[in-house]
């Protein structure tokens, strides 16, 4: 039976509240906007208009794919973040807006920071979808040589999509590894480049934790880039211990953290010569990101 675009909407809400999903309303619009290639505005100005037995189907299996509890972001293939759009699948984490309170602190520790020649070097480690390292180096306004490296090649295929929309890929070389393990070091020991700064999202949630998440985290996205060990910390520790290396003398690190993670991070980048050590807050009043300068 043809319905009412207004009908077709506030079925396709009814539909999602009972399945859960955080936003209902938010994400029937948002599927309407994508399957029909059009904006709120286009939907407000066609509330009464009908739709066939064909296009209300269309929709309804779309309805029916997120009730499922499948990421809204995997479904359409997009998101933003820092207000540049980034293409995701389930080989990436959905970047969220937490994440921004990392790429902000990072924005502003390179405004300070004095550019040579060459340019500030950064890199971003577990890189993801890119969104830290395109975005630092869309918005730093300044030049930037990123390195962005991720072990799983799936993410890095994703990331240098994402470098190409957004016209840096030029200024990012991505490398497939765990960690530091792709960047050689010399024969003291050193990195054969040396960093300004260094992010990261690190996989950072208690693997027994995992299983309470939310189904759309828990079931679609990436167990790698969820799992930080039995105690969350396992990758900062190996970041924290590392890092030293691949740093210049004065050289920052900025790491995403969990809510409850401050304390334990400030007393593991101490123990290996960080200083200076800030924990940021997003914008719902958690912590959510650990900056720390290398110790001269």
């Amino acid at each position: 039976m043809p319905l009412m675009i207004r009908d077709l909407l506030a079925m396709g809400e009814s539909r999602l509240a009972a399945a859960g999903c955080e936003n209902p309303r938010g994400d029937a619009e948002a599927i309407f906007h994508f399957m029909n290639q059009v904006d709120a505005a286009y939907v407000f100005t066609h509330y009464s208009m009908e739709l066939d037995d064909d296009r209300c189907e269309y929709y309804f299996e779309f309805i029916d794919e997120r009730c499922s509890r499948k990421p809204l972001q995997y479904m359409l293939g997009k998101c933003e973040f820092m207000g540049l759009p980034f293409k995701v699948n389930e080989n990436v984490l959905v970047p969220r807006q937490d994440s921004e309170t990392v790429a902000e602190r990072a924005l502003e520790l390179l405004k300070a920071r004095h550019a040579g020649f060459g340019g500030l070097q950064v890199l971003d480690l577990c890189t993801g979808s890119g969104a830290l390292a395109v975005s630092i180096c869309r918005l730093a306004g300044q030049k930037i040589r990123m390195t962005a490296a991720d072990l799983s090649p799936e993410a890095l295929a994703v990331a240098q999509e994402n470098a190409r929309l957004n016209h840096v890929d030029g200024s990012i070389r991505f490398l497939q590894g765990d960690l530091f393990a792709p960047l050689p070091l010399d024969r003291k020991g050193r990195g054969k480049t040396s960093f300004d700064l260094i992010v990261s999202n690190p996989p950072y949630i208690p693997s027994a934790v995992i299983e309470m998440l939310q189904p759309e985290v828990r079931d679609y996205e990436p167990r790698m880039a969820l799992d930080g060990g039995a105690d969350g910390l396992g990758f900062y520790r190996r970041i924290a211990a590392e890092a030293p290396a691949h740093l210049k003398d004065d050289g920052l690190l900025v790491l995403e953290i969990g809510c409850e993670q401050g304390a334990p991070l400030r007393e593991l980048l101490e123990a290996q010569g960080f200083g200076e050590i800030e924990v940021q807050k997003d914008l719902a009043g958690l912590d959510r990101c650990v900056s720390a300068r290398l110790r001269k």
